[in-house]
């Protein structure tokens, strides 16, 4: 089995988890890290027949994703630092400015991902919670609760994160609202290989769900990964 190191939604190879977990440790396997990570990674965001390109440019704590909606690329950019993460808008010419909020909330190309589901914030919340095992997919999980930080941006209120108990890989993530209402799904269905054991996401299926029913799906792709050129940082 493998992890899921997720900015960029990559999974590498993981040490085997404790059993009486400690819950940063736990969402430290399966959040965005990628930190020895030197990957370019081409995909789309499909809905109803409708794809939307998608690129990742990976380098190491600096995380680029491009998008194609018509007209000029859009870029936006992650940073990671110690215990934080910064996320930016990048101009056509190459100038950075902080994240909108209200931007993070928008669905991407009318699908149901949008930048905060793409940038996987969530997963740099402080203060996780060990909530116990379930099992996904007949695999044993620890779950993990995060709690959003005051004064953060963002549709989630709760977030859980489903990982591996053996392998610290992320099989599932749900995404709740104020009300403790189930708003968005995230499950991993497929893997590649990228070279020299390195493992990265293939498909995600993204479900948005309303009054307790799936109202929209939307499928993350990647097909293969191929040579790309990512925008000045």
């Amino acid at each position: 089995m493998l992890r899921v190191i997720f900015t960029t939604l990559i999974l590498t190879i993981s040490p085997v988890l404790a059993q009486d977990p400690d819950a940063t440790r736990v969402i430290e396997s399966a959040r965005v890290a990628a930190t020895l990570q030197q990957t370019d990674l081409s995909g789309s965001l499909s809905k109803d027949g409708k794809k939307t390109p998608v690129q990742l440019f990976l380098r190491g704590k600096d995380i680029q994703f491009a998008l194609e909606l018509g007209g000029p690329t859009q870029r936006f950019h992650l940073r990671l630092g110690d215990g934080e993460y910064n996320l930016f808008d990048v101009s056509p010419d190459g100038k950075t400015t902080k994240f909108p909020d209200a931007k993070l909330v928008q669905p991407i190309a009318g699908t149901d991902v949008t930048y905060e589901d793409l940038s996987f914030q969530f997963f740099y919340w402080p203060s996780p919670s060990y909530e116990g095992t379930e099992n996904v997919g007949g695999q044993p999980c620890y779950k993990i609760r995060l709690n959003k930080p005051k004064g953060s941006g963002g549709q989630y209120e709760v977030v859980y994160v489903w990982v591996h108990t053996k392998y610290g890989a992320f099989m599932k993530v749900g995404g709740f609202n104020k009300k403790g209402e189930l708003i968005k799904q995230f499950e991993v269905e497929d893997i590649m290989s990228i070279g020299n054991g390195v493992y990265t996401l293939k498909k995600m299926k993204v479900a948005t769900y309303n009054g307790g029913r799936v109202s929209g799906i939307t499928s993350l792709l990647f097909e293969k990964d191929k040579p790309v050129e990512a925008g000045k940082q």
